[in-house]
């Protein structure tokens, strides 16, 4: 596993730094947490996470793609997807994050 995944351990630990629960306690609230957003999801409901962004399933019809090896029509059946959209607030975390780092690289060049 890559050392830049977030893993429900992790995220279990950081609340029980945080919040000071006992680990279990700690990822028992990850967990439930967790399974209400899949539930929610799988009702087809919206789930808003303030600051952080939205989650919402959305429904594909069925098209007509194409095998990129043969070039041959295959149909793609309707299905729902999952998308998710960034709050301002992260993507202006995330953006800051890359300047900051920019302006570490220009300075270790000069």
């Amino acid at each position: 596993m890559s050392q830049n995944t977030v893993t429900r351990a992790q995220l279990s630990e950081a609340v029980y730094q945080e919040v000071g629960l006992s680990r279990n306690e700690s990822a028992d609230l990850v967990e439930t947490v967790l399974n209400e957003i899949s539930d929610a999801l799988a009702r087809g409901e919206m789930v808003k996470i303030s600051s952080f962004g939205s989650f919402q399933v959305r429904q594909k019809g069925q098209r007509v793609g194409r095998n990129p090896k043969t070039g041959e029509e295959v149909p793609i059946l309707p299905r729902r997807v999952l998308v998710f959209r960034a709050s301002h607030v992260l993507k202006h975390r995330i953006n800051e994050g890359l300047a900051e780092a920019d302006a570490a690289r220009l300075k270790a060049a000069s």
